[in-house]
């Protein structure tokens, strides 16, 4: 015990904390930053609340409040404010305000000030989720930490540059502009976290060509059965053709999961080859089958709630609104299982494409 409290650096854990606390004092009075007025809520008042039921049987409450606060920024700096706000149990597309929060506003201008709230300032708990999750992996992973920061700040980069290029282009080539971003994505990540080694090389070459394929297969598939049961209608708010947008997203997302298994399973049969230089190459292939086996059904799974996960909020709101399992299924879960589908598909491949491109190219001496 005593060693493992000797190992945890004290002093760089009291260096952030104390970034932390003036990260998060700076934050919270940031409002001279923002040109769109900001409003601190002094006080909340409950005015009065109504029951409402709708055709469905959905029952709901709705609650007028009345807010007295305080302009931070902006020429009506250190003004009194009154604002009514309305707002429901269920919050979905109105918002419940406290004493002691911070939020956007629209002033209009007239002689009585009249003020309309918008929305909450959120910077303060984004920077702190941010500024923990970077504390974290610097303190406990060091110089790897550093390296996985610094591939999640220049892929970010790329993702904005891949989007600017669509938006410029209006929506054609997505899908060739987001494969390209693929393969850079994956160039850059397994650079700076392996070097230019033989064993980047490796597990660069079958994140690529698992993701790909499991795409071509898919597109096959999709050729096959003219598409059938695929509902593109949960796009709804796409201004550009769905499709190739719904394939360049499909792509990006299976790509992590595919790339994660590549580099545990190539990593471990590095490791393996290091220590046993004498195991043959049928043998890393078989150990790189049994690795494969034991992380394939999390990381299928994981996909599988991610994408699942996103339209549970809208498929809920069909349900509620009178619609059947089948019809709410189809128009806003489909394509995230489909994409689940897909995702597995490069996932299974990825397990024996890393174990033979291992048991073919790896070498005496291991990462040469």
């Amino acid at each position: 015990m005593k060693k493992i409290i000797d190992k945890i650096p004290l002093k760089l854990i009291f260096l952030f904390l104390l970034l932390g606390i003036f990260l998060m004092l700076f934050v919270k009075n940031d409002a001279f930053l923002y040109r769109q007025p900001i409003v601190r809520i002094d006080s909340a008042q409950l005015l009065h609340k109504n029951k409402i039921t709708d055709s469905f049987q959905n029952e709901d409450t709705s609650y007028n409040q009345k807010l007295v606060g305080t302009v931070l920024n902006g020429k009506y700096k250190n003004k009194k404010v009154t604002i009514n706000n309305s707002y429901s149990d269920s919050q979905a597309m109105d918002k419940k305000y406290k004493k002691g929060q911070q939020a956007f506003v629209i002033i209009h201008k007239n002689p009585n000030l009249n003020v309309t709230i918008k929305d909450y300032k959120r910077d303060v708990p984004i920077v702190f989720v941010l500024f923990l999750a970077i504390s974290l992996m610097v303190i406990f992973l060091k110089m790897s930490g550093i390296t996985a920061i610094g591939s999640i700040v220049v892929n970010t980069l790329l993702f904005i540059l891949a989007l600017l290029l669509n938006n410029h282009g209006n929506g054609a080539g997505v899908v060739i502009i987001f494969s390209i971003l693929a393969i850079v994505f994956s160039t850059v990540t397994l650079t700076m976290i392996l070097g230019f080694s033989r064993q980047m090389w490796i597990t660069l070459c079958s994140t690529l060509a698992c993701t790909f394929a499991s795409v071509l297969i898919g597109l096959a598939v999709f050729s096959v059965t003219h598409e059938k049961g695929i509902f593109y209608e949960s796009m709804q708010y796409v201004t550009q053709s769905p499709r190739p947008l719904f394939l360049a997203g499909t792509l990006i997302g299976s790509l992590g999961a595919v790339m994660d298994e590549s580099t545990d399973i190539i990593s471990s049969l590095f490791t393996l080859k290091n220590e046993h230089p004498q195991i043959s190459k049928k043998q890393i292939f078989k150990s790189g089958q049994n690795i494969g086996k034991s992380i394939m059904g999390p990381l299928v799974n994981v996909l599988f709630f991610i994408f699942m996960g996103e339209t549970l909020p809208m498929a809920i709101l069909f349900l509620k609104n009178g619609n059947s399992w089948g019809y709410s299924f189809s128009m806003n879960m489909s394509l995230g299982m489909v994409q689940s589908l897909i995702s597995a598909i490069g996932i299974v491949l990825a397990v024996p494409v890393s174990s033979l491109l291992t048991s073919i190219f790896i070498k005496e001496g291991g990462n040469k």
